[in-house]
């Protein structure tokens, strides 16, 4: 693993921030990547100070440029790229179908499907010519279930685990695989803001899940590590979830 390449887009907190520093162990090279700029030099300099080549590389999923230019800088940083971990994502504004906007649908599908949609086409544009690469596109569990008050995210995952599997087939005798995680309740700013940052919410959140508790970001960044290795030659195209049992019942 000390030789591969690492793309992570959203890598700035939460899950894309751990698996940073889950490859940076791994003596990975690695690019984040991200809109705020001096978060993502701060970054990037605690990941070399782990001994490991890292850079931040300033972009904006939503936008085809950024992303065309984070993928090509990356390869003329790194000459190749052999993992990408598409994290970039939001939540929104939740609430019940009758009072969504579409500037809340656009908001939440530029960040997490277009954004997802324009990653994979620059990061297989440059894996396939290679035959090798792996890209984790992180979903959630709300890409198999629906949730009340949450219908324009939940829609948006649901086409996550859709690009992904397409993905996945398009690429399959390349030597390219695509598959996506699926957290469940993970302690993240993310879940702080979709539980207005109650202990309530909290409470009712760990109430989901049949382990009885939240999961943690070191957890999802080492799921992640599995499925892009080679101990995971045939799995592509799936889903894993890491949600302490949630999809089970």
């Amino acid at each position: 693993m000390s030789s591969q390449v690492v793309l992570i887009t959203g890598a700035l907190t939460g899950i894309g921030r751990a698996t940073a520093f889950a490859y940076a162990h791994e003596k990975a090279q690695i690019v984040v990547s991200g809109r705020r700029r001096e978060a993502g030099l701060a970054l990037a300099a605690e990941l070399r100070d782990l001994g490991v080549e890292a850079e931040f590389i300033q972009a904006d999923v939503r936008h085809e440029d950024d992303v065309r230019a984070l993928v090509d800088q990356t390869v003329a940083r790194f000459e190749r790229l052999d993992v990408a971990v598409n994290n970039a994502g939001t939540e929104g504004t939740g609430g019940p179908i009758t009072g969504q906007t579409v500037e809340n649908y656009t908001a939440i599908f530029d960040t997490n499907v277009l954004g997802v949609l324009l990653s994979l086409k620059h990061q297989l544009r440059v894996m396939l010519p290679r035959g090798h690469g792996n890209i984790v596109n992180v979903s959630s569990v709300a890409g198999s279930v629906g949730f009340p008050n949450a219908s324009v995210y939940v829609a948006s995952k649901h086409a996550v685990e859709g690009l992904t599997r397409s993905a996945a087939l398009e690429a399959a005798k390349s030597g390219v695989r695509v598959n996506a995680i699926a957290p469940g309740p993970i302690v993240t700013d993310m879940l702080n803001r979709f539980t207005g940052g109650s202990e309530d919410g909290k409470t009712f959140m760990t109430s989901l899940v049949p382990t009885g508790r939240l999961g943690n970001v070191e957890e999802v960044a080492q799921a992640i590590l599995f499925l892009a290795s080679d101990k995971a030659p045939f799995i592509t195209g799936q889903s894993l979830a890491i949600d302490g049992g949630m999809l089970a019942g």
